[in-house]
């Protein structure tokens, strides 16, 4: 799992069956440390946003076989997912990010 910023969404009137119903999210990893910072080098991506995350909230995205955690998408080509929205990130006894 990754610690992502949503940067906006993808808009898609035609997409395979078991993407129906799901927003595509593009998210950008960000650094777990200080979430505040992304990491450039890894570059923006789509996930399948299964919490109803919204633009520029911190989520949690999930990759590979572990994207496919629910029985709508678990036949459905999907490489990554937005599984929870951030509310607060602690790291030795430190707030780093705080809704």
């Amino acid at each position: 799992m990754q610690l992502a910023r949503v940067l906006g969404q993808v808009v898609s009137t035609i997409k395979e069956p078991g993407l129906g119903g799901f927003t595509i999210l593009v998210v950008e990893d960000l650094e777990a440390r200080d979430p505040e910072l992304s990491m450039p080098s890894h570059g923006p991506y789509l996930a399948v946003d299964l919490v109803g995350a919204g633009e520029d909230e911190v989520v949690v995205v999930t990759h590979g076989s572990a994207a496919r955690v629910n029985e709508a998408s678990r036949h459905t080509a999907t490489d990554s997912a937005v599984v929870a929205i951030v509310d607060s990130v602690a790291m030795g006894g430190k707030v780093t990010f705080k809704k």
